[in-house]
């Protein structure tokens, strides 16, 4: 597995991370949390669709 791919994989586990926070706050009952978590969604499939693109532009990927 390339360095490119393995950057992806790493922001891929975030994000399943991340959705899975969500459902853990929503158990717990913890509006705070669910909002962190929907933030940090949104923020690390930005963040990795930007990466992809410089990855993509560099034909890294």
């Amino acid at each position: 597995m390339n360095r490119a791919k393995f950057v992806m994989a790493i922001y891929a586990l975030a994000a399943v991370l991340a959705m899975c926070s969500i459902g853990y706050s929503v158990a717990v009952g913890s509006v705070f949390g669910i909002i962190a978590g929907i933030v940090a969604t949104c923020v690390i499939f930005m963040t990795a669709f930007k990466m992809k693109r410089k990855l993509r532009e560099q034909g890294l990927l």
